[in-house]
């Protein structure tokens, strides 16, 4: 069977906790994932750290990646840059690890045009009111940036039906959990398997 690593796209509106949810699966699956680290314009937040949560740059220096072809993909969300390295994906893929990107639909989308065997799944919170509170709750964020993240949310409600899954991320571990199945289960499709399939069949004709 191919042993090389399948993509999986993660979105979802901000404050679903996907963050949280990735660091967890990579705690209890950390031989199966690999977890794609963004590029971004973005100023970092208290306790971020440069290579783990992001690579932070400048836009000069972002906008040179995009012409060297360095970027799987990238996208503008509320006045920032987001891209995701090509080599490291690659790199990873070849080594047999499922990578995960945790990007914004933008770049989702250009993701699957690109690479059609990619998997999306959205993170989506169990009500509005809740996502709301999750934002609020953060404490690091404006009224005028939280009413900005509201109305993003309400446009990126627009692409979820071109995602292969939900997540609905109201017990995280059992959220966790789903997600990994899902994963597992994909790497088992016929459509990823064809090849083995044929080596059965012509095993099979030769006995």
């Amino acid at each position: 069977m191919d042993q090389r690593g399948i993509l999986i796209v993660v979105s979802g509106f901000a404050g679903t906790g996907k963050g949280t949810i990735m660091k967890r699966l990579l705690q209890s699956y950390a031989d199966s994932y690999a977890l794609s680290v963004s590029m971004t314009t973005r100023a970092p937040r208290p306790g971020e750290q440069e290579g783990v949560e992001y690579f932070f740059t400048d836009r000069r220096a972002f906008e040179e990646k995009i012409a060297d072809g360095g970027l799987i993909e990238y996208a503008s969300y509320c006045g920032n840059y987001y891209g995701t390295p090509r080599e490291y994906v690659e790199r990873q893929m070849e080594a047999g690890k499922d990578v995960i990107l945790e990007i914004e639909v933008q770049g989702a989308l250009q993701v699957k045009k690109k690479f059609p065997g990619t998997v999306l799944m959205f993170v989506m919170p169990p009500s509005a009111r809740t996502l709301y509170d999750r934002i609020r709750g953060r404490g690091t964020e404006t009224d005028e940036v939280i009413g900005a993240r509201m109305r993003r949310a309400v446009e990126e409600c627009e692409y979820i039906p071109r995602y292969d899954y939900i997540l609905v991320n109201d017990d995280l571990e059992a959220c966790v959990e789903q997600m990994h199945h899902i994963i597992q289960s994909e790497k088992m499709s016929t459509a990823r398997n064809a090849a083995f399939i044929e080596e059965i069949a012509r095993e099979l004709r030769a006995l």
